[in-house]
């Protein structure tokens, strides 16, 4: 309803091109029924929509039938864990890792992966804020590229047993994987290991006169649970943006240690 209303709010008539952000959840499913479709990785664009309610597909409904009725283009983008550096977002697994890390640095206890042997082991990728930017840039002004959906990740893939180890080197904290088992019952959840972190960020944030002392701010304990708990292989094929012209990448390692540095800097973790 927020979208319709954008559009009706609008003057759509002289709407050149609307871009709509979405996710790997077109392929998961929502979070209710995560991984009700069970897709072949890497997931494809030309995928069908999997079974379930999806406000994605919601969304992508709203933004065709407002184009086709007021004859603006439009594309879709679908980014797989979005990270970059962004106050106040909730939502993003590189402020989230960071933030959890400066409590383990501080407290000497492991920097312990949150989730399943499945994401611990299997390739993965990620999305660079602004690789996302730069697409959605692209798209909207490149001739030939109007009317597509394109996934939108970095250009690499990696696995965490890989990148939890460089993240922890990165912040000089023993590190330890998950256990020998994907049973829930032994996973260690980020919502479960800083339950009760509220003071003790509250304590690091005095001592090095940082910018935020709350902690629900900056860390978002279940959603970096969803996503290195999930139970399979999440993997984007990009493609066919490639082939539409769009050769823009980052490595993912770079992403996470560039946003540390800035986390850092900006005075967010000590």
């Amino acid at each position: 309803q927020m979208m319709r209303n954008l559009f009706d709010a609008l003057d759509s008539d002289k709407l050149d091109h609307a871009s709509l952000v979405t996710g790997t959840k077109q392929y998961l499913g929502s979070f209710e029924a995560y991984g009700s479709g069970r897709i072949e990785t890497p997931f494809r664009e030309s995928e069908p929509r999997v079974p379930g309610d999806n406000f994605y597909y919601a969304l992508e409904d709203v933004l065709f039938e407002a184009a086709e009725r007021h004859g603006f283009t439009w594309n879709v983008h679908r980014p797989h864990t979005v990270i970059g550096y962004a106050r106040g977002n909730a939502m993003n697994m590189g402020t989230t890792i960071a933030v959890y890390a400066s409590i383990c640095q501080a407290t000497g206890q492991p920097f312990v992966f949150p989730g399943s042997q499945t994401q611990w082991n299997a390739l993965t990728d990620m999305t660079d804020a602004l690789v996302l930017a730069r697409q959605m840039e692209w798209a909207a002004t490149t001739p030939g590229a109007a009317n597509q959906a394109f996934n939108t990740v970095n250009g690499d893939v990696f696995r965490w047993r890989r990148m939890w180890r460089e993240i922890g080197e990165y912040f000089g904290l023993e590190v330890q994987g998950p256990e020998a088992s994907d049973d829930p019952e032994t996973m260690q959840p980020l919502e479960t290991q800083m339950a009760g972190a509220e003071s003790t960020w509250r304590e690091i944030a005095e001592k090095h006169d940082l910018v935020e002392p709350d902690v629900a701010k900056l860390a978002s304990w279940w959603h970096t649970d969803a996503d290195l708990g999930r139970d399979q292989e999440c993997v984007n094929d990009t493609t066919k943006s490639r082939d539409f012209g769009f050769d823009h990448f980052r490595e993912t390692r770079a992403a996470f240690f560039d946003l540390f540095d800035r986390l850092r800097a900006e005075k967010v973790i000590p």
